[in-house]
């Protein structure tokens, strides 16, 4: 079984994390969608949120899980047998940036990380910039899936 993950934040989930998300099943019989949990790190939405506006955008997906974990994603694959990291990539600062990351975990547990561009008109959304669009009060709503509600 090709079995991947996808981790992030999710803080919240873009148009651009479902463009990977919906072009990765084509790849894998299994995609995991793997929110990370920081202790350190402050988020604008809880844990819960954040699983709820992934699980009810992919409820309809069979091969996609929703999983929460702590520590390093490699051994979060090897608890889960995942045997494929997805990773999006929107500008050549990410490609860098992951690029580190994905030869550091090979180096740690050989596993291999697959790359997708995100899709044009997608690739200039970032968790980042929709949470700064939140905080200030404006239409985010172009930049989620519908399942992202903020209360």
């Amino acid at each position: 079984m090709r079995r991947a993950i996808f981790p992030g934040s999710f803080d919240p989930l873009t148009l651009g994390h479902h463009d990977i998300i919906q072009r990765g099943i084509t790849l894998f019989d299994e995609l995991i969608i793997a929110i990370g949990v920081n202790s350190d790190k402050k988020y604008m939405f809880s844990l819960a949120e954040r699983m709820h506006f992934i699980t009810e955008a992919f409820k309809d997906e069979p091969k996609i899980k929703v999983q929460t974990y702590k520590g390093l994603t490699v051994d979060f694959c090897a608890k889960i047998d995942a045997n494929f990291i997805l990773r999006g990539l929107r500008n050549p600062g990410d490609f860098e940036f992951e690029k580190a990351i994905a030869h550091t975990n090979r180096k740690l547990s050989e596993i291999e990380t697959v790359f997708l561009l995100t899709s044009s008109g997608k690739s200039y959304i970032s968790s980042s910039i929709v949470r700064d669009v939140i905080r200030n009060g404006g239409d985010y709503t172009g930049l989620v899936p519908s399942t992202v509600v903020v209360q």
